[in-house]
């Protein structure tokens, strides 16, 4: 959680290349795409501000990143 703190959210993705660490309240099941949610619910918190705030722009972060146009 420290590390999300000090992060600037336009260098922060969500991801789930952890098959094995299922984020709470998913723990010790198979981590796969549908749990996204609760990392950017939990960003979302972190930060102190919405999850879909915290959507829009990881989402536009990944644009960038692999230099998706739309």
């Amino acid at each position: 959680m420290e590390a999300i703190k000090e992060v600037p959210l336009n260098k922060i993705l969500i991801e789930t290349d952890s098959p094995y660490l299922a984020p709470e309240p998913k723990r010790g099941t198979r981590n796969d795409s549908s749990n996204i949610k609760y990392i950017a619910e939990k960003i979302a918190q972190i930060k102190e501000i919405t999850t879909e705030e915290i959507s829009k722009i990881t989402y536009e972060n990944a644009k960038k990143i692999f230099e998706i146009s739309n």
